[in-house]
């Protein structure tokens, strides 16, 4: 399959097109940004399990990560700094070795059952410190590193994304079973997935068990 050409007349160039399109923005759709975290900002991140980590390399890559722990493991270290715990992961370090060269990030928190999200954007650094990592244990396990964030934006998003997306209703959550297994589109796309379906069993069994080791 070929890339797709876009045709150039309809494309954007400049910044006063799109806005042209658009209407103007609401002024409390400015004055809501915020340079610290509040205590509304601190209750959302508090009750958080999962955020996006978006980074970029030196070269201006893209990468947006996910991390995922109990209730409150994004740590808030006063209003203007956030701790995010590095838990294990397959170690290709992207969003780590983007902070190194180009420190700008930008966080999505999702809390379970809320349609709204909180965006923070800051520049992070990566820190070792024992005394921070020792906030963050989870059985018993100590993260190597961790990600501190120094808070530049914070503010909430509307609930349109995950009501449009219907996030949260179980009665329309999509059957996993539905489509190859993590390991099958790993094997497809690498070295080729085993033919005899056992065998793929046994190797999505592996992770499973694997998962179940290593999460910590």
């Amino acid at each position: 399959m070929g890339t797709t050409e876009l045709n150039p007349e309809y494309l954007v160039h400049d910044e006063t097109d799109l806005r042209s399109k658009f209407s103007a923005t609401h002024d409390i759709a400015i004055k809501k940004c915020l340079n610290y975290v509040d205590d509304h900002a601190r209750s959302f991140i508090e009750r958080s399990t999962f955020v996006c980590v978006g980074t970029q390399s030196k070269d201006g890559a893209a990468d947006v990560s996910p991390r995922g722990d109990p209730r409150g493991f994004v740590k808030i270290l006063d209003r203007k700094t956030l701790l995010i715990p590095d838990r294990p992961g397959n170690n290709r370090l992207d969003t780590l070795s983007n902070i190194l060269t180009n420190p700008k990030v930008g966080l999505l928190f999702l809390v379970p059952g809320f349609d709204e999200t909180m965006r923070v954007n800051g520049t992070a650094q990566l820190t070792r410190d024992p005394d921070l990592l020792a906030m963050m244990v989870v059985n018993e396990r100590v993260p190597g590193i961790a990600i501190a964030v120094h808070v530049e934006e914070v503010f909430i998003h509307c609930a349109k994304a995950l009501r449009r997306s219907n996030l949260w209703d179980a009665d329309l959550h999509q059957n996993r079973n539905d489509v190859a297994s993590l390991m099958k589109i790993i094997l497809d796309q690498t070295t080729g997935a085993p033919s005899d379906p056992e065998e793929q069993r046994q190797l999505d069994e592996g992770l499973e068990q694997e998962y179940r080791q290593t999460m910590y």
